[in-house]
């Protein structure tokens, strides 16, 4: 795996500081924040600006700089390894995401119709997620793909608690199975608000009905409503089940059967043993996705919206409920 190069300069441009907003000058290996009374400093390491605010993150500078050192050291693998990584790539998922590649089309459109050349912030973007595909391939949106891990993708580290863009930066935000693993939604979703322009457009995908899949690193799960809420500051354009309740199941019975050991060894032949066993649950939900029950039961939920003037009220928040009671 290779870093991606240094970071363009228009994005450069709309950087500030983490902490306190400012702006932020760029000298030799790091970037320096502009109010005196900040005075804070970030590094750069090999290209990657890592622009976290260590007084409300749960991760540290130090620890990331070690991670980035250490992240394009190629391991050479042994012929168990190989056989490991070869048995996991040829066992069916249990997972399926029913309606992203159906909504980033969407999510496209609506970018397009406000803006000719869109700028898009993803917030966990290490990686490609689930979907995007038809995002990334259209090269009249331009993609700032950030996280708090280094991947393939990463343009630079951050922590959405504290985003180190300006206000109204973006025409768009992607935030796809991120809020689970963030200690305090509420205060990320106001960051995507803040750095929307007028009228931009979020899309986020957010786990229910998901057993713990980040270790210490996932904290929070929504349901429907609760998770329409965390958007209300947003108008929505479409939101519902992304994965299904035939996922929801699929996940339950392999967690299941991996809590019955602790070792590392037998829990990845029962997870494999579940994967063999229960990966046609999934299929299940192209017949139930759109089904008011399955609000109830979803794996994850899926949401599309725009910056709105007026968060929505509660008492009209209730009123959205669509299941089945």
């Amino acid at each position: 795996m290779h870093l991606q190069s240094q970071i363009p300069s228009d994005i450069q441009d709309l950087l500030c500081c983490p902490i306190c907003h400012a702006k932020l000058r760029r000298t030799e290996g790091q970037f320096e924040c502009a109010d005196p009374g900040c005075a804070a400093h970030f590094p750069i390491i090999e290209g990657m600006p890592i622009l976290i605010n260590e007084r409300s993150s749960v991760f540290e500078i130090n620890n990331l700089i070690s991670q980035l050192k250490s992240f394009g050291c190629v391991k050479k693998e042994g012929k168990l390894a190989k056989l490991k990584k070869t048995v996991r790539r040829s066992l069916p998922s249990v997972s399926k995401n029913i309606k992203g590649k159906l909504n980033y089309p969407r999510f496209c459109d609506v970018l397009l119709n406000q803006s000719t050349s869109p700028r898009v912030l993803v917030i966990g973007g290490s990686i490609l997620g689930q979907g995007m595909e038809f995002l990334s391939n259209n090269a009249a949106i331009s993609l700032v793909e950030t996280d708090v891990s280094f991947g393939p993708r990463t343009m630079l580290i951050c922590d959405a608690h504290d985003i180190p863009f300006e206000d109204q930066s973006f025409d768009g935000v992607v935030i796809q199975a991120v809020l689970e693993h963030v200690v305090d939604p509420n205060r990320c979703c106001e960051e995507l608000y803040r750095v929307l322009k007028e009228q931009g457009v979020v899309y986020a995908e957010t786990p229910f009905m998901q057993q713990v899949h980040g270790g210490r690193y996932d904290f929070t799960r929504f349901t429907y409503l609760g998770h329409r809420r965390l958007f209300r500051r947003f108008t929505e354009i479409d939101s519902g089940a992304a994965c299904g309740p035939g996922m929801a199941l699929a996940w339950a019975y392999q967690y299941f059967l991996m809590s019955f050991s602790e070792s590392k060894r037998v829990r990845a032949l029962l997870s494999h043993f579940a994967s063999l066993t229960s990966f046609y649950l999934k299929y299940f939900d192209y017949y139930l996705i759109d089904k008011p029950g399955t609000l109830d039961a979803a794996s994850a939920y899926y949401f599309l919206g725009r910056k709105a003037k007026h968060a929505l009220p509660d008492h009209d928040l209730i009123r959205l409920y669509r299941g089945v009671e």
